[in-house]
């Protein structure tokens, strides 16, 4: 599933093309997505104005548009949202296309249709059940060894878990907590009421060192992933530890080990993260 890096490099490559770019048209092939697309609520918010900004809240992408509206995107596990000429064929699974005024289209394409689009007022998006529950933005200057410690207080779980759980830190996925949990030296299933400041301290610098590594290598593509310009990424050759059960830790030589948390993988060197 994207990340907050892929959905940050998404942005990012959408943005000098679609800033200041009139939606002209909104043509839905199939509303059947994660939660049911509303495509006269979408053209009504979109069709006719120009884009003003892209943004990133979480995994979810921000477009805001003239006339208090935004358009939410999330990639769920398999989305792209790419720009393509109008002339282009029809890709299999493109669900949500937006016509825009320069005749290219910016397309939603959804395999798994696990995705989101959806339109609404921008004045209340941050109290929308979809944003209202998001924790702290790692990459945020709130974010840090403190911060984590203090969301920590009275908790007892392991601390991957607790790194991946949106409603207290937002956008680290499976990937990036065991990467990031590798890279700091904290065994993933340590509780956190068991970590120190000093750890707390480590932790946080590894989760946005580990984001900003990803962000400038386009992402992390192991299926489906591609920025807004259909361009994988590479973080993939990067990885420490995440899908490198039985290689070598790059720091001391021993094989990474695997184990099962929450019904995911995840991976760890037993003598750097004791």
């Amino acid at each position: 599933m994207p990340e907050l890096p892929e959905i940050e490099v998404l942005r990012r490559s959408l943005e000098p093309h679609l800033v200041g770019e009139q939606i002209d048209s909104v043509l839905v092939r199939n509303a059947a997505l994660r939660v049911r697309v509303n495509g006269s609520e979408l053209r009504q918010r979109t069709v006719g104005r120009r884009v003003l900004g892209l943004r990133r809240r979480s995994k979810y992408l921000l477009v805001d548009v003239e006339g208090d509206s935004t358009l939410l995107v999330h990639l769920g596990m398999s989305g792209r949202l790419c720009l393509a000429d109008r002339s282009m064929p029809a890709e299999a699974h493109e669900h949500v296309v937006f016509g825009l005024a320069s005749g290219r289209d910016l397309r939603f394409r959804d395999p798994r249709r696990f995705g989101l689009v959806k339109a609404q007022s921008t004045t209340r998006l941050e109290s929308s059940s979809l944003l209202r529950h998001l924790g702290v933005e790692p990459l945020s200057d709130e974010f840090d060894g403190a911060r984590l410690r203090s969301l920590a207080l009275g908790r007892r779980g392991p601390v991957k878990s607790f790194l991946m759980d949106g409603r207290l830190v937002v956008g680290v996925g499976n990937i990036y907590a065991t990467e990031s949990l590798h890279r700091a030296g904290i065994h993933p299933a340590r509780s956190v009421a068991r970590i120190g400041a000093d750890r707390w301290d480590r932790l946080a610098q590894a989760v946005r060192s580990v984001l900003e590594s990803a962000i400038a290598d386009g992402g992390t593509t192991l299926n489906d992933f591609a920025n807004g310009l259909g361009e994988q990424g590479y973080f993939q050759t990067r990885l420490l530890a995440y899908d490198r059960a039985g290689e070598p830790c790059e720091s001391c030589g021993t094989p990474i080990r695997r184990l099962v948390q929450g019904g995911r993988s995840t991976y760890y060197c037993p003598v750097c993260q004791r």
